[in-house]
């Protein structure tokens, strides 16, 4: 049985602004215990990486970070708000991700996910996604340092 309940709203999709990123760090820190700092938001909008947000009743709803090198897209962040989680959007806006990464010519997708997110681990592997490899203590966590597994989608 799948997870999500239903979408209730339509969202639209536009670049990330510089005005957007207090609002972004607010939902940042509802989303995350380890979140990023304002500063990261600020230089990925900076050196001109696919910053988008998604928009959900009236306001930011969701957002995300792309890089792409050389025909390689790297999902760098992606994130709903909680109110909004576990209704579909997760899965809109990865979309959305993937469809920007094709127009722009990428042959593959990558990301690192925790293992203990099984949430996001679900809604990636559901999508194809498939674990490529390890990267040994990368995320910070309560007690010590977590890995991450690295995905990739063939485009």
């Amino acid at each position: 049985m799948s997870a999500v309940v239903a979408i209730s709203e339509s969202p639209l999709y536009r670049p990330m602004r510089e005005p957007d990123v207090p609002a972004i760090m607010e939902i940042e820190k509802r989303a995350y215990q380890f979140h990023w700092s304002e500063g990261i938001f600020r230089d990925c909008l900076r050196v001109g990486y696919g910053c988008w947000v998604m928009e959900l009743g009236g306001g930011i709803g969701g957002y995300g970070i792309l890089s792409l090198v050389v025909g390689e897209a790297h999902l760098l962040n992606i994130c709903v708000a909680p109110e909004w989680q576990r209704q579909g959007y997760g899965r809109l806006l990865l979309e959305h991700f993937i469809e920007l990464a094709r127009e722009r010519g990428a042959y593959q997708m990558l990301l690192e996910v925790r293992p203990s997110n099984q949430a996001a681990m679900r809604l990636y592997r559901v999508r194809g996604f498939e674990e490529t490899g390890v990267r040994k203590n990368y995320y910070p966590g309560a007690h010590g340092r977590e890995d991450a597994l690295i995905l990739g989608l063939p485009l």
